[in-house]
């Protein structure tokens, strides 16, 4: 049995998609019992959890073998390092007594030892937190989240501009959510003993503008890339409903990035989906739900 946690989320749904498809038996942890039916009817077995209740967690697991563990992210309103640390340490409390025999856990590109620097120190603890516990398991630094622009669209359709705090012809790796939830997929199916880091990103770099040229066929109008200045990115995340504490670590993050301050794989493996497969793809998913007009 694979458990997937996270499985509402951009990653985790399509890792449990794959092993669906693949025929597996799967058990997604939801944390809303009335997204339930919709994975019932796709095959998997659902358990329902807060994921700070340990001991529910771990009744969780022990129907398990396999784990593919995401840390869930917190609310930007929040202290998110010290949410995020929170449910990192029931979930690994959680594992001590189970019995999972291998975890595939969901890192990040410039995951790193550090205070102050967001998911990049709570990823990197939790690769350290596994790797002590003696649980084979593969990690994956996936690099930059496609989906990440994916609430650019508005702005795209409204003004037709695409925000960053990147210059706009910064080029970063990029990966699609789906391109990374097959990768895990294939990481859950591996031998036990089949581990290690795997650095995970597209096909090739991108930059904001690119993002923009994307938008503007995806939708038929102009798009350009605008660049927040750095003095300006305080505040502008704390309109968009970030707490200090937040922003001084995404900041921090966008930093280390701009700077190339963190790890970079010399191999990595790559998804298939171009950032315009991405973003054509969003945009003709918001057109049939109504949201473009």
């Amino acid at each position: 049995m694979h458990i997937v946690s996270g499985a509402t989320g951009h990653v985790g749904t399509f890792v449990a998609n794959a092993l669906l498809e693949r025929k597996e038996s799967v058990t997604v942890i939801l944390h809303h019992p009335e997204k339930a039916e919709r994975w019932k009817q796709k095959g998997a077995q659902v358990a329902i959890a807060d994921v700070l209740d340990t001991e529910k967690l771990q009744a969780i697991f022990e129907n398990g073998k396999r784990l593919f563990l995401l840390n869930p992210p917190a609310a930007p309103n929040s202290d998110t390092v010290s949410k995020e640390l929170e449910t990192l340490a029931a979930i690994l409390q959680a594992l001590k007594s189970s019995n999972i025999e291998k975890v595939v856990g969901e890192s990040t590109y410039g995951a790193q030892a550090g205070e102050g620097i967001g998911d990049l120190g709570v990823l990197y603890k939790m690769e350290q937190e596994l790797k002590a516990a003696s649980i084979p398991n593969s990690i994956i630094r996936a690099a930059y989240y496609m989906s990440n622009w994916d609430t650019s669209l508005a702005t795209a359709v409204k003004d037709g501009k695409v925000h960053t705090m990147y210059p706009v012809d910064f080029k970063l790796p990029m990966v699609a959510p789906k391109d990374i939830g097959k990768i895990a997929a294939r990481l859950m199916l591996a031998p036990i003993n089949h581990t290690g880091l795997h650095y995970v990103e597209g096909p090739e770099t991108y930059s904001a503008t690119d993002v923009a040229a994307a938008f503007t066929v995806a939708l038929g109008k102009p798009v350009q890339a605008v660049e927040t200045p750095a003095d300006q990115w305080e505040r502008m995340l704390e309109s968009n409903g970030f707490s200090k504490i937040a922003a001084a670590s995404m900041i921090a993050m966008t930093n280390i990035t701009l700077k190339g301050a963190y790890t970079k794989p010399n191999l990595p493996e790559r998804g298939i989906t171009t950032i315009q497969q991405y973003i054509t793809t969003l945009v003709s998913k918001a057109a049939g739900k109504k949201v473009i007009s």
